[in-house]
C-alpha cells in the first residue's frame, strides 16, 4: 500500500494560554474527500494550515510524500490590485522551462482553467469580481497549478447555488485528494467520501468515519452512545469504590493501596469521559411581538431595478404570522435588495408596501455592520451597565455572554479581535434583545458551526412571527421554510413550495431563453417591416435558441467530464467544442435582436 500524499501526526496548537487542539492525527492519500468540520474555534483552519504547511505546530509532525504538490485555498482569497483573471492565473503557473510548458501550452492550460471556473474569457478585472467569483477565481488558481492535494478552507462562503453546484461536481470528479473545512451540510453530503470531526468530545481529539455526511452522523451517535454508556459504567465503579474509601480506618484495615491507588485513577478516568461528554451550545430563541395581526406585510405589483438591471418586477406577496419566506437566486438577483425594500431601506421603482401600524422588524446584516469593531464584547452583546433586558427582565451581562459560549474573561475584548463565527453569534445575542413582529436575515449562516445552525433552525422554525431568509445554507432553506421565492436574476419571480421545487424548475428553464427569446402567441402573424424570409426566421428563432442553449449545456458537461481530466488534447478539443456552442448562441441572439430591431 502507497504512503499517504499528506500525514499529520501527533499536532498540538495553542495561541497565548488557549490550546486549540492536541495529539491530533490525520493521513490523506490518492483520491481521498475529505470533509473537515467542528465547532468554531476547534482548529479547523489553523490544522488546515499545518497541513498546507503555512504553520509549525507547537507538538507533533507534517509528512509530505516526495514530489507531492499542496494546494490551498484560504477563507478570504487575495489578488493584486488591477489584475485580470487570465493574468492571475498566467502567475500561477511555473515559469517557462519548468514541466516542459512552452508559450502555447501555458495560454492552453489557462483558457482550459479559465473555463473550468466558468470565466467567458480572462479579461474580466479582479477588482470588478463579485465574492462568488473571486472564489472561483481562487480555486483556479491553485487547479491550474495540477495539485495532488487541494485544500480548501470554507469554500462555498460567498458562491450562490450556481458556484456551489459548480463545487461539488468540480471535486466529484477530480484526480487530486481534497480536505475540505465546510458547514454546508448538504455540500458534505454530495462532495466528500469521508468526514471527520475536530472535537475535544473524542479521546483522540477527532474522529473520522468513511462516507457522506449522512453516513457520519449515524457511525457518530453510535461512538457518543458507547460513551455515554462507558461513562455510566465507570460512574457505578467509582460510586462504589468512593463508599469503600469513606469507611473508617479500620474496616479498610488489610485492604491493600493498590485499589486506593486504582480508585484514585478510576475517579480520574470518569472525570475526563465526563469533560468530553459535556456539551456547550449556542441557547438561541428570538423575541416575538405576539401580535395576532393576520397580515403583517403586503407587497402589491413592486418592481426594482438598480444599475440599469431590473431586479424584480410586478411580484406580489403577503407575510402573516408563522409564514418562513425563504428566498433563492444566484448572486446579483435582488435577494438583500428585496430585504432592504421590505425594511423601508429602499424605495420601490414602482408598486406598494403596506406595513401593519406599528410594526416591528428584525434585520440581520450580512455584513454585519451592526457591529462596531472597537467596541467590547458586552458592548455588542446588547448590554448597558452589567446587564441586559431579555423578555422584559433584566439579565447579567455574564449569564447573557455565556448563552452564546463566551467567558467572563472575554467581556472586555474587542468585537474585532473576534472570528467571523463568534461575530454572528454577537449579532444574533443583539437582535434576541428586540421583541419582532417580522425577521428578515440576510445569509445568518456564513461561519456558524454545524450546532449552532442546528440550534438556530430550531429557533427559527418555533418563531411565532414572519420571517424571510436569505441563505447559501441549501439545508436551512429546505428545513426552515415554508414557501420559497425563487429570483432568476432577469427581474423573474416566482413562488414555489419548497427548495428542491424550485431547484428541480431551475434545472428545466433555460434562464436565458425565458429573458431574452421572443414570445409570441400562437397563431399571431410577424410584424409587416419584415420580409418573407426574415418573417420564416423569426418565426423559427425561439425553437432555435432552445436548441442552442441544449447544445451548449452538452458541451458544458462534456468538457467536465471526469473522464477526460487527465487528457490534455482531449480538454482542449472539449473546449474548443464549449466555445463555438456559446459563440453559436450569441450569435442567435444577436440575430434575433436585430430583427427585433426591425419591428420596432
Amino acid at each position: 500500500m502507497p504512503a499517504p500524499l499528506l500525514s499529520v501526526m501527533g499536532a498540538g496548537k495553542s495561541f497565548g494560554a488557549a490550546p486549540l487542539f492536541s495529539n491530533i492525527s490525520l493521513h490523506i492519500s490518492e483520491g481521498e474527500r475529505l470533509g473537515l468540520i467542528g465547532p468554531n474555534g476547534s482548529g479547523k483552519s489553523t490544522l488546515l494550515k499545518i497541513m498546507a504547511g503555512m504553520l509549525e505546530p507547537d507538538t507533533g509532525t507534517r509528512t509530505v510524500r516526495k514530489l507531492t504538490r499542496i494546494a490551498y485555498v484560504p477563507q478570504e482569497p487575495e489578488f493584486a490590485p488591477g489584475t485580470t483573471a487570465g493574468k492571475v492565473l498566467e502567475e500561477a503557473l511555473p515559469v517557462r522551462g519548468m514541466h516542459g510548458l512552452d508559450d502555447a501550452e501555458r495560454t492552453a492550460a489557462v483558457s482550459v482553467t479559465l473555463g473550468k471556473a466558468g470565466f467567458a474569457d480572462g479579461s474580466a478585472a479582479v477588482d470588478s469580481l463579485s465574492g462568488g467569483w473571486k472564489r472561483r477565481l481562487s480555486i483556479a488558481r491553485e487547479l491550474i497549478r495540477n495539485p495532488d492535494v487541494l485544500l480548501l478552507d470554507e469554500p462555498t462562503n460567498h458562491l450562490d447555488l450556481e458556484g456551489i453546484l459548480w463545487l461539488e461536481k468540480l471535486l466529484q470528479g477530480a484526480p487530486f485528494a481534497t480536505v475540505v473545512v465546510s458547514h454546508d451540510r448538504y455540500f458534505l453530503e454530495n462532495a466528500a467520501t469521508e468526514v471527520a470531526e475536530i472535537n475535544r468530545a473524542y479521546p483522540d481529539g477527532m474522529f473520522r468515519a468513511e462516507g457522506a455526511y449522512a453516513d457520519f452522523l449515524e457511525k457518530r451517535e453510535a461512538f457518543l452512545e458507547a460513551q455515554s454508556e462507558q461513562q455510566a459504567a465507570l460512574a457505578n465503579r467509582v460510586r462504589r469504590e468512593v463508599e469503600w474509601l469513606r469507611r473508617g480506618p479500620k474496616a479498610r484495615t488489610g485492604k491493600s493501596k493498590a485499589r486506593i491507588d486504582a480508585a484514585h485513577e478510576l475517579m480520574g478516568e470518569l472525570a475526563e469521559v465526563s469533560s468530553r461528554n459535556a456539551k456547550a451550545t449556542t441557547r438561541i430563541d428570538f423575541t416575538a411581538s405576539g401580535r395576532k395581526t393576520r397580515k403583517l406585510v403586503h407587497a402589491e405589483a413592486i418592481s426594482k431595478a438598480l444599475g440599469g438591471r431590473q431586479l424584480f418586477r410586478d411580484l406580489s406577496f403577503s407575510l402573516a404570522p408563522g409564514m418562513r419566506l425563504g428566498l433563492a437566486g444566484p448572486n446579483g438577483s435582488g435577494k438583500t435588495t428585496l430585504l432592504r425594500v421590505l425594511m423601508g431601506e429602499l424605495d420601490t421603482d414602482a408598486g406598494t408596501i403596506e406595513r401593519a401600524d406599528g410594526l416591528r422588524v428584525v434585520y440581520f446584516d450580512q455584513g454585519r455592520e451592526q457591529l462596531d469593531p472597537a467596541a467590547p464584547l458586552r458592548e455588542g452583546l446588547g448590554a448597558h451597565g452589567d446587564s441586559v433586558i431579555y423578555r422584559d427582565r433584566a439579565m447579567h451581562i455574564a449569564g447573557w455572554a455565556k448563552r452564546f459560549l463566551f467567558g467572563p474573561e472575554q467581556l472586555d475584548t474587542p468585537v474585532g479581535r473576534f472570528s467571523g463565527g463568534e461575530r454572528a453569534r454577537i449579532v444574533i445575542a443583539r437582535l434576541m434583545l428586540q421583541p419582532a413582529d417580522v425577521l428578515l436575515l440576510d445569509e445568518p449562516t456564513n461561519d456558524l458551526d454545524i450546532p449552532t445552525l442546528e440550534v438556530l433552525e430550531e429557533s427559527l422554525t418555533d418563531f411565532p412571527g414572519a420571517l424571510v431568509l436569505v441563505t447559501h445554507d441549501r439545508y436551512m432553506l429546505d428545513r426552515v421554510s415554508t414557501v420559497v421565492l425563487g429570483l432568476n436574476g432577469e427581474g423573474g419571480a416566482e413562488v414555489f413550495a419548497d427548495y428542491s421545487q424550485w431547484e428541480q424548475a431551475r434545472a428545466v428553464k433555460p434562464a436565458r431563453v425565458a429573458k431574452e427569446a421572443p414570445v409570441r402567441e400562437a397563431g399571431a402573424a410577424p410584424k409587416k417591416k419584415l420580409g418573407y424570409l426574415e418573417a420564416r426566421e423569426w418565426e423559427q428563432m425561439e425553437q432555435k435558441i432552445l436548441e442552442a442553449e441544449r447544445s451548449l449545456g452538452t458541451a458544458r458537461a462534456a468538457f467536465q467530464s471526469p473522464e477526460i481530466v487527465s487528457d490534455p488534447v482531449a480538454l482542449q478539443r472539449r473546449y474548443a467544442e464549449m466555445q463555438a456552442a456559446e459563440a453559436e448562441v450569441e450569435k442567435l441572439y444577436a440575430r434575433w435582436a436585430e430583427l427585433e430591431g426591425k419591428l420596432t
